[in-house]
């Protein structure tokens, strides 16, 4: 945006209302705008008047009464704006309500119209487009991920899953072009069918019986080719989806070449034979997720770990859950990945305190910042647990709510919204939609000064307490081969963890892979290892027990 771009901006005719063209100039004066309030009920003569001596950039109406009566003053203030050599000469801006927004949209002066229902983002948005091209395309929006991070802070970048069950792609082709004429998401994510992420390149594995089941049954390159172009609208939102659960480099050269996958999600020790997403054993998968991370560091594109929750899912220790996060943002950084999107997700498992989740989350964080450095940056994505919503689906626009204000306490880069609809139904464009329009309000709220919630004294007592624990779990990780190199991006070193049960969960019981003893209850809000009288062990007499395990044998 030029420097000291002017606005002026008042309320006109017999409307006295200013809550709306006062809160936009507010927005504008705080991007630097020099602006100037006409005031309530502005008669048309001041205010082309005063559109003529100050030769402002842009002109903001507001106007909230009858729409029978905005057609009158509308036509007039076009004719005297005509008449005056204003028109032309500044981008013309209405605000009103819904109603008489629509009447204001068949007039050819006015190049921009808000309702009240945009984010503070869009209406900066649109300052910020002051002397840009007039046609809006993706090169205006940034196409890249950090790039769109860089230019939409302080405001988080919004993620939603979009896939629609079905037996064709065209239900997700046309729901992915309306959340883009939406301008509400910066990223969509596609919700694949299992068959399009384990069988893409294997049709005859592909079962028509299960097609669509979970999410968007895309089959082909032209199918991706299609689900891409409908982004081509709106804000342009990036597009990105899962990895492949086999195939792996293939599957991500094809998902950068098709849809120009905004950032790989992959993980270290899930979506292969131990969780029953992929055919590889845990061992040989954890080397190629590392071969993975090392595709993308080298051509600069943005890795996702969803490493830790899947830990925290099945019930796992939160130090578990911590040094999973470790363990997979220091594999990250060895490999090469220069842009690291670290995912913490709350509410996983659904019993955390509010207060214990956020201490939870800053333990990840610290442990995976201590990495940090001019060659390994840290992007932080928040998001509401997978398996907290409720099914009520007014508790569960509640539980969304709640759930983004309390990521906000930790300043995301990036939220990804789960769907209100998660327990119900996969959400449906419209459903997309609503739930990022109230995520919208939240972080606006937030933005404008929270209480601290980091702060808390209990809080940090055992954010603290969990980086030692993790410590500790990491050095006996460390220490199950001294042979190794660096034991810590050693496959069998890694998999012999999970084997011996220093990285474990309740849910892994009768896992081949994973010896599944550990046994979790929660406690003042936190998940904590517990012993056959449901007392809590210490981390270090946890992992002490292990180790003598396989001392003897």
């Amino acid at each position: 945006m030029q420097s000291r771009i002017k606005v002026l901006a008042g309320s006109l005719g017999d409307c006295v209302h200013v809550a709306g063209v006062a809160r936009f100039l507010a927005i504008a004066d705080e991007m630097g705008c020099e602006t100037y309030f006409t005031g309530p009920a502005t008669d048309l003569e001041t205010f082309v008047d005063a559109a003529v001596r100050m030769k402002p950039d842009v002109i903001g109406i507001s106007y909230r009464l009858t729409p029978e009566n905005a057609q009158i003053l509308l036509k007039e203030l076009g004719d005297m704006l005509a008449a005056a050599g204003v028109s032309g000469k500044a981008q013309i801006f209405f605000g009103g309500t819904p109603p008489v927004v629509e009447v204001a949209r068949q007039f050819d002066y006015i190049d921009r119209v808000f309702s009240g229902e945009e984010a503070v983002h869009d209406i900066q948005n649109a300052l910020r487009s002051i002397g840009a091209d007039s046609e809006v395309t993706g090169e205006y929006f940034p196409q890249q991920a950090v790039e769109r991070i860089q230019w939409k802070a302080p405001y988080p970048i919004l993620r939603h899953h979009f896939g629609i069950p079905a037996r064709t792609i065209q239900p997700t082709v046309d729901g992915i072009r309306q959340i883009a004429e939406a301008k509400v998401l910066d990223v969509i994510s596609l919700g694949a069918d299992q068959d399009a992420q384990e069988h893409f390149f294997h049709p005859t594995r592909q079962s028509l019986r299960s097609k669509g089941a979970g999410g968007v049954p895309f089959r082909t390159e032209d199918d991706l080719i299609q689900l891409y172009e409908a982004s081509r609208h709106g804000n342009y939102p990036l597009l990105r989806s899962y990895s492949g659960t086999a195939d792996h480099i293939q599957y991500a050269e094809m998902l950068v070449r098709t849809i120009k996958n905004a950032w790989c999600a992959t993980s270290l020790f899930w979506f292969n034979a131990m969780d029953g997403r992929g055919p590889s054993p845990l061992e040989t998968s954890i080397r190629e997720h590392q071969d993975l991370m090392r595709w993308h560091g080298e051509r600069n594109i943005p890795i996702e770990g969803n490493e830790s929750y899947h830990w925290g899912m099945r019930d796992a220790p939160d130090t578990v859950v911590c040094a999973a996060a470790y363990l997979y943002a220091y594999n990250a950084k060895h490999f090469g990945v220069r842009d690291y999107i670290l995912t913490y997700m709350f509410q996983s498992p659904p019993h955390l305190s509010n207060a214990m989740d956020l201490a939870r989350c800053l333990a990840v964080l610290e442990l995976s910042r201590a990495l940090q450095d001019d060659r390994f940056r840290i992007w932080v994505q928040t998001r509401t647990g997978l398996l907290s919503h409720p099914v009520d689906m007014r508790r569960a626009r509640a539980h969304l709510a709640g759930s983004t204000m309390l990521q906000m306490a930790v300043r995301p880069d990036i939220i990804h919204i789960v769907g209100h609809t998660e327990a119900n139904h996969a959400a449906t464009a419209e459903e997309v939609i609503e739930g990022a329009v109230m995520v919208q309000e939240v972080i606006e709220t937030a933005l404008r000064g929270n209480p601290d919630m980091t702060a808390d004294p209990q809080i940090q007592q055992r954010k603290e307490q969990l980086i030692g624990e993790t410590l500790l779990l990491i050095d006996a990780i460390r220490h199950l081969d001294t042979a190794a190199a660096d034991p810590l991006i050693d496959p069998s070193v890694l998999a012999k963890a999970v084997a011996v049960g220093l990285m474990d969960a309740p849910q892994l019981i009768n896992n081949p892979f994973a010896l599944g003893r550990v046994k979790t209850q929660s406690r003042a809000g936190a998940m904590v290892a517990v012993d056959e009288n449901r007392q809590p062990i210490p981390e270090a007499v946890r992992i002490q027990s292990l180790l003598d395990d396989v001392a003897q044998h």
